[in-house]
């Protein structure tokens, strides 16, 4: 049966208790709710890719807790962590070269922001690790802002549920990766990509 809690600090040390043991659980970020798990976890991720019944070769982004975080499990020059410190908090994805800690089930890459949501936020740094943070919906639907269809749609699916009620409805991540010292915008979103080609590399 599927726990819902609040998203106070005895919820949130619930869902980390279910994240440690390789459980999936879903969580409101600055964006829509997501749904997540330790993106180390191959069996995880995998339990993931099935709830939602997602094709393995999409892959999955993560919220980390901070750039030092970012650094333990990505390759991080010095263009990216600008870019970094300029947007993030954010939402703002960014795609840099993975470190073997992330399996290549989750993703061939690590795609990674810092969420501006302190319970997203809150759940990474009480892990230690990256959080998997695909939209919570089924592959190709749209994004979920409303508690009452998240609850109905994944009910005895998931281990938990943080209640953070119904969601302001707003654009998804912009998607960025660096290629040949160049910005490239891989998904339109809330920050545009002009703001972002703006730092001098």
């Amino acid at each position: 049966m599927t726990e819902v809690v609040k998203p106070n600090r005895d919820g949130i040390e619930e869902a980390v208790k279910i994240l440690k043991k390789g459980g999936i659980i879903i969580y409101p970020t600055e964006t829509a709710y997501a749904i997540g798990c330790d993106i180390t976890n191959k069996k995880a991720i995998k339990k993931l890719y099935k709830i939602k019944k997602r094709p393995k070769s999409k892959g999955t982004t993560a919220i980390v807790s901070d750039i030092e975080m970012a650094k333990k499990f990505g390759k991080i020059s010095k263009l990216e962590e600008k870019i970094v410190k300029k947007f993030m908090p954010g939402p703002l994805t960014l795609i840099v070269p993975k470190k073997k800690k992330i399996p290549d089930i989750a993703n061939k890459e690590f795609a990674f922001r810092i969420s501006k949501n302190k319970i997203a936020r809150k759940l990474s740094k009480l892990l230690g690790k990256p959080i998997a943070a695909t939209s919570a919906n089924l592959s190709g639907k749209k994004p979920i802002y409303e508690i009452n269809k998240i609850k109905k749609i994944f009910a005895n699916k998931i281990g938990l549920i943080i209640d953070a009620g119904d969601l302001e409805k707003k654009k998804v991540s912009t998607i960025v990766k660096v290629e040949d010292g160049k910005i490239k915008v891989l998904r339109k979103g809330v920050i545009t990509g002009r703001t972002i080609k703006s730092i001098k590399t």
